[in-house]
């Protein structure tokens, strides 16, 4: 990842580095570069929205049964609980049709967790996308390059070496690039996809627990 993060480096010596970089690597650089600040972004905000106390806050569900047996949910209550955290939502979708069929009440429940899994896997298609495109940027990049290698043997000869560096060199710079992007961000979505897949089935584990208090199958 520090490869990736020295793009932003502010310092004088590391902006004529990455300036540098840019320019020796040729155009293939600027979608590195682009795809290396969205990778960045969306690893912050999944970092942030992905947390445990965010999405499963420790304590919810027991408070809600504890306030559901003792009569204390009423409408007010069950909308602050569905806009305080992704599991608060889950229960609230089954607590607004508490009287229905349990059926209902189980489609409910069955319908805002889809809905609530789908935003917890926001962004993490773009990483992915972008965790497989940066080392296809970077190969296209080591094939012009060793093009252009190749071009000036033919007009040159093999008699001029910085000719041959010039394009190796870029061919070199433009897949280290990608893949100092790709990789982290391969590793990255690789653990969102296990931590949402670890949310999901807590919640599910919550929501069948009040499924039951609804039901009366729990002592009261």
């Amino acid at each position: 990842m520090a490869s990736t993060l020295s793009f932003f480096d502010n310092s004088p010596g590391g902006l004529s580095v990455m300036f540098e970089l840019i320019r020796t690597g040729g155009w293939l650089m600027l979608p590195i570069l682009i795809c290396s600040v969205l990778s960045v972004a969306i690893i912050l905000e999944r970092s942030l929205a992905l947390r445990r106390a965010v999405v499963t806050p420790s304590g919810l569900a027991t408070d809600v049964e504890r306030a559901l047996i003792q009569g204390r949910l009423d409408a007010d209550r069950i909308a602050a609980l569905r806009r305080g955290s992704a599991l608060g939502r889950v229960l609230a979708a089954g607590l607004a049709c508490a009287e229905s069929d349990p059926l209902r009440v189980r489609e409910a429940v069955e319908e805002s967790g889809r809905h609530v899994v789908h935003g917890l896997e926001r962004y993490l298609n773009a990483l992915g996308t972008i965790a497989a495109t940066t080392p296809l940027l970077g190969l296209l990049g080591t094939v012009i390059g060793m093009i252009k290698v190749f071009a000036a043997i033919t007009t040159a000869g093999v008699g001029d070496p910085q000719i041959l560096a010039g394009g190796i060199y870029e061919a070199l710079i433009t897949t280290a690039a990608g893949l100092s992007v790709g990789i982290p961000s391969l590793m990255f979505h690789r653990y969102f996809r296990g931590r949402i897949n670890e949310l999901t089935v807590e919640i599910e584990q919550q929501a069948l627990r009040l499924l039951e208090v609804l039901r009366g199958r729990l002592p009261r």
